[in-house]
């Protein structure tokens, strides 16, 4: 079953480590990534810093970054396509040789936060094993198998998705509501505090798996997952 991941990697360890040190006002957003050989990734990055000439010229001068080439310029947020020849192993394998996919990747005080998407947990532990064999220091934040419903890939269980759907179907998401928190709950047959229970768990997870990814959680104080 498909596993997905969130780990987090040092940028020192990782890639535009030394722009960080440079510019550490500097994130970065990761829109799209692919390994074009054993040697490079290719990544379309979205970032920000206080200024775009001192971030480019920081770019610049990393030894990470091959090539740099700015698409797109909105101000106060510019969209780069760059190459990275440095420290990317550890994509590169989860990328060619374990067919994974990076859902999101961005940076934060000197760390790289991925959420990868693993065709199965073995394919996740053998990278996870490279890893260590090269040197590369890995926390791994978060691990759970996506469910073969749709809305595993939320974090939903199948009562909160059923508990979402059902209050979109009915208006409660409109303004005026179209429905109140009772009427739902007897529809659904439990009582209101518990779907006001649901919902709060539910916002919460999607919160959690869609916007807020990578950022610390209560469970990045726990131990990290046994592979």
């Amino acid at each position: 079953m498909s596993t997905i991941s969130e780990i987090s990697i040092p940028a020192s360890t990782f890639v535009l480590g030394e722009t960080l040190e440079a510019v550490p006002e500097a994130t970065f957003d990761i829109e799209r990534v692919v390994a074009h050989d054993t040697e490079r990734v290719l990544p379309f990055v979205w970032a920000s810093a206080p200024e775009r000439e001192a971030l480019e010229d920081a770019l610049d001068a990393d030894p990470s970054v091959e090539d740099v080439e700015l698409l797109s310029d909105l101000e106060d947020e510019w969209l780069y396509r760059m190459a990275w020849i440095d420290h990317v192993e550890f994509v590169v394998h989860a990328l060619l040789e374990e067919q994974a996919t990076v859902l999101n990747a961005h940076s934060e005080e000197g760390q790289w936060h991925l959420r990868l998407l693993f065709p199965d947990r073995e394919s996740l532990s053998r990278t996870y094993e490279f890893c260590e064999e090269h040197d590369i220091r890995l926390d791994v934040k978060t691990i759970y198998e996506m469910d073969s419903e749709r809305h595993g890939r939320f974090g939903l269980t199948e009562e909160q998705s059923e508990a979402l759907s059902a209050a979109f179907e009915n208006g409660y998401y409109e303004v005026p509501r179209g429905v109140s928190v009772e009427a739902l709950a007897e529809k659904l047959d439990i009582s209101h505090q518990a779907l006001s229970e649901r919902f709060r768990r539910a916002h919460g997870n999607l919160i959690e798996n869609t916007l807020i990814i990578g950022a610390d959680k209560e469970t990045d104080s726990r131990p990290t997952p046994e592979l």
